[in-house]
């Protein structure tokens, strides 16, 4: 039988999201894990600290939320992104047991303060007994004598590494743009103007039905927006100005060009919120704010991604009703985002079959999201975890949102087109005939049928998940 001494450790490069779950499954297996993160603070030879970041990150702090910090939706009954959660929490994840200590209003989504989560998870991992941490750049194949690794470099893997990756699985590689939404000052927003309310009442977790800020709109101001929207200057890298982006994470000004009306239609929808200053008037346009720190004191502009310059973001957004002298803790930005071919790159167990020592959790493999990339680390970690204990386990059954995930990025696209990053939803998931009785045999209307599949699809896959979990681990 193998004791920790000689368990051989799994190496994990990088601490994001998935790298950071990943450790964390993989120590709680009882498996040696070296966790390799490049953001670190030096000491220069004059004295002075010398930040050594990504373009995207301000710290040097585990798990640390670039974009948004919202897990989305929180409801595991109707909503993929609430299901996944539901599934990692059943499997003791520490991204959303973090998440949860450390969550801030956001109606039925689950936000998160973003300093203290990435605290919290860089605290956890740091005394874990079964951790080392070390702070260093891996910029090529890692070492033969690393048998068992996991790349969780995410979406700004080291250039190196990429080309090194690349090289070795004789495929192209395939990038996008990611662009990351302003963060505003509370004391800042006019609230004579904006209002307090979540889309249609909606509670949240902690049954607040107030946790987003509302900048009402009337056809004028919506069109003088876009017009300003549509000439503002843009700051592109020209070495990545050809790259496409992913449709999920559009920037306002794109989304513009696109038409007129597809701000009105997304995240500006005026639908489920009524002003309370003029409620018998529809507004045109509204643009929503979600608390982004524990204390309320900041606020993210939600769906607000954008590759402005800084001086016309100021600008424009200031042409927004209630925001007419708001204050940015952050700007906007503009990041590049890489991910692999992982259908012809990686096997079901998430290796790269040119060399299966190395698998690959996170947004490389072609998953979009926080919540998607840290599943695929636990996942990830648990595979290299029973490896490293000389076992073997299957991945979760596709009826998981889990196993979906996986599904997709080994080869759930179709056939022919080109593969692109994806959320987790239901469309991943094996398909369900929509019931047309609900449990006590009473007629569903036909409206509601596609909300009750959801349901039925959701507890299958708990269902399929504690299967797994017992058949594979134990309790």
């Amino acid at each position: 039988m193998s004791t920790q001494s000689t368990i051989r450790p799994v190496h994990v490069i990088g601490g994001g999201m998935a790298g950071s779950e990943a450790a964390w499954q993989i120590a709680n297996a009882g498996v040696p894990v070296i966790l390799h993160e490049m953001r670190r603070d030096e000491t220069a030879s004059d004295g002075s600290t010398v930040e050594i970041r990504t373009d995207a990150h301000h710290t040097a702090g585990l798990a640390e939320l670039v974009c948004s910090n919202s897990f989305r939706s929180d409801d595991w009954e109707y909503n993929a992104v609430g299901l996944l959660h539901q599934e990692m929490r059943e499997l003791n994840s520490i991204i959303m047991a973090c998440g949860h200590e450390h969550q801030v209003p956001a109606g039925g989504a689950l936000a998160v303060d973003r300093v203290n989560f990435s605290e919290a998870v860089t605290k956890k991992l740091s005394e874990h007994p079964l951790i080392t941490i070390v702070r260093e750049e891996i910029d090529g194949i890692p070492p033969e004598d690393w048998d068992n690794v996991i790349v969780a470099t995410g979406p700004l893997t080291s250039p190196a590494l990429a080309d090194a990756i690349l090289k070795l699985g004789g495929a192209e590689g395939l990038s996008f743009f990611d662009a990351i939404a302003p963060i505003i000052h509370a004391d800042s927003i006019n609230f004579d103007i904006a209002w307090r309310q979540s889309r249609y009442d909606k509670e949240g977790p902690s049954g607040e039905t107030a946790a987003y800020v509302n900048c009402p709109m009337d056809k004028a101001q919506y069109d003088a927006f876009i017009d300003a929207l549509l000439a503002s200057p843009t700051a592109v890298s020209k070495e990545w100005e050809h790259v496409p982006y992913f449709d999920g994470c559009l920037p306002i000004e794109v989304m513009a060009e696109r038409g007129r009306e597809t701000l009105r239609h997304g995240p500006m929808k005026p639908v489920g919120l009524t002003n309370p200053r003029n409620p018998t008037v529809k507004c045109h346009a509204i643009v929503q704010l979600r608390q982004d720190n524990a204390l309320g004191t900041l606020f993210n502009m939600v769906g607000f991604q954008t590759k402005m310059k800084y001086g016309a973001q100021t600008d424009v957004f200031r042409m927004i009703p209630g925001l007419e002298n708001a204050q940015f803790a952050r700007l906007g930005g503009l990041h590049r985002n890489t991910y692999i071919n992982s259908p012809k790159l990686l096997d079901k167990q998430l290796r790269l079959k040119a060399m299966p020592r190395l698998r690959f959790a996170g947004q490389v493999t072609g998953v979009e999201g926080y919540v998607e990339s840290a599943a695929m680390g636990l996942l990830t970690g648990r595979l290299a975890a029973a490896q490293a204990l000389g076992r073997a386990i299957l991945p979760p059954p596709p009826e998981t949102a889990m196993g979906a995930l996986v599904e997709h990025i080994t080869g759930g696209h179709m056939e022919g087109s080109k593969f692109q990053p994806m959320n987790i939803n239901y469309g991943l998931l094996p398909p369900l005939e929509a019931p047309k009785v609900d449990e006590d045999g009473k007629r569903i209307h036909p409206k509601e049928r596609g909300r009750a599949k959801k349901r039925l699809q959701s507890i299958r896959a708990l269902d399929a998940l504690k299967s797994w979990r017992e058949a594979n681990f134990a309790q």
